[in-house]
């Protein structure tokens, strides 16, 4: 049987959203709990891309809230794939706030966990990644890394 592998940039997804006042608490600033939903929501995508299945969120991990966004700001989030085991794939999400000339500036980062699943909603095997730049490998080392410390606290 021949072990599939594919490139962190065969499942890279890109999402971008205005922020709305539904998004928004009182003043105006996007609730933390939507941005969440949408970092949730390109984290899935990526990881259904990358594994050719349906997947399911398993742990959020080291989410931290850098800046906020407000009511008519841009949001883009970018996700991928830095780690793979077996039946589960870690993927990083970004979100920004972009400006109108396009200028970004980071407001979150969040590491997901996802597994895949079979047609009966059993984990099931995923391919391997090839980290090929030196970004890539250092995400993969550094996933390598919470993958363990994970592990320790369980």
């Amino acid at each position: 049987m021949n072990e599939q592998i594919k490139k962190v940039s065969d499942s890279a997804t890109e999402q971008c959203y205005i922020v709305m006042p539904k998004d928004a608490n009182g003043n105006g600033r996007l609730f933390g709990g939507r941005l969440l939903e949408w970092m949730d929501l390109a984290a899935a995508i990526t990881a259904r891309r990358h594994a050719g299945r349906e997947v399911t969120t398993a742990a959020i991990d080291s989410i931290s809230f850098k800046a906020p966004a407000h009511v008519g700001d841009t949001v883009v989030i970018g996700a991928r794939v830095t780690y793979v085991g077996r039946t589960s794939m870690e993927i990083r999400t970004e979100a920004y706030v972009e400006s109108l000339d396009g200028e970004r500036s980071l407001i979150n980062t969040a590491y997901f966990i996802l597994i895949a699943l079979d047609k009966n909603e059993k984990p099931c095997p995923v391919p391997r990644i090839i980290p090929e730049t030196e970004q890539e490998r250092a995400d993969y080392n550094a996933a390598a890394e919470r993958k363990q410390q994970r592990k320790k606290s369980t």
